[in-house]
């Protein structure tokens, strides 16, 4: 369970596989030999994505339709998962969208979802899922994203939610140390995906931050690189990261920076 250079034998599930950074790690973890099951509510985007990575990957692929805001989804889902695999090897929580509206603008009904999509259909997805990967030792990478550590204007709700995931991944992985299932969160910046067709519907604040715009291929490489290995965060791009650690330790030059620099949206 050391080596993941390797997926041939092991069993991935990703969450929000239909697009975006959960296509990108569906289709990599398929290149390496992985049995993944993608989960995500748009089912005909699935669809091509799971006959992609039977393609990749020269074994089985499952497609299974989930609302991860529903518990009743994700309870069928992870009946089928067991039904099918005896256990999982790396759980891939990829689902979440964001609104970057003023706060005050944001609908209650938008700002409700955002949460049981971003944090709630992750915690419960985990808490229904960790118990197959005891055994084999497995590895939970939850996606959280820089905003969750350096907030800006117009991301309250979703940084929020954000800092909920990281939160949340800190505490899983002193728990389940015991087990030896591994906990990494991934913390990017923005990523180049679909995610600002919702999030930015002009996708102006994407072209605004070209210039530290993420590739979603080259993020999964990484992440996917990461599977088996106790790897606490992967945070990108680097000096985002370094920007992170800064934060709060100069408050008044961080809000300067982020109410400035961070105020494209």
């Amino acid at each position: 369970m050391n080596n993941y250079r390797t997926l041939r034998d092991k069993v991935v599930v990703i969450t929000g596989a239909s697009s975006g950074i959960g296509r990108a790690i569906a289709l990599e973890s398929a290149s390496r030999g992985a049995r993944v099951f993608l989960l995500a509510r748009g089912l005909d985007r699935l669809n091509e994505v799971r006959n992609e990575c039977a393609n990749l990957s020269l074994t089985e692929a499952t497609a299974i339709q989930v609302d991860v805001s529903q518990l009743s989804d994700l309870e069928a889902a992870v009946d089928q998962i067991i039904q099918e695999v005896d256990h999982v090897d790396v759980l891939v929580n990829a689902a979440g969208f964001g609104d970057f509206s003023n706060f005050m603008e944001i609908d209650l009904e938008t700002i409700e979802q955002m949460f049981r999509v971003n944090v709630l259909g992750t915690m419960l997805l985990t808490r229904l899922l960790a118990p197959s990967m005891f055994e084999a030792q497995g590895h939970i990478v939850n996606i959280g994203s820089i905003a969750g550590k350096i907030q800006t204007p117009k991301s309250a709700v979703y940084a929020a939610t954000k800092a909920a995931v990281i939160a949340f991944s800190n505490s899983l992985r002193l728990e389940l140390k015991p087990v030896k299932v591994k906990v990494t969160t991934v913390n990017p910046g923005p990523v180049n995906t679909n995610f600002f067709n919702i999030a930015d519907s002009g996708r102006q604040y994407l072209e605004k931050v070209g210039w530290i715009t993420l590739d979603p291929e080259r993020l999964a490489t990484k992440i996917v690189a990461s599977f088996g290995h106790p790897v606490r965060e992967i945070n990108a791009p680097w000096f985002m990261d370094v920007a992170a650690r800064l934060f709060p330790l100069f408050p008044r030059v961080g809000d300067f920076l982020a109410g400035s620099i961070g105020n494209q949206k």
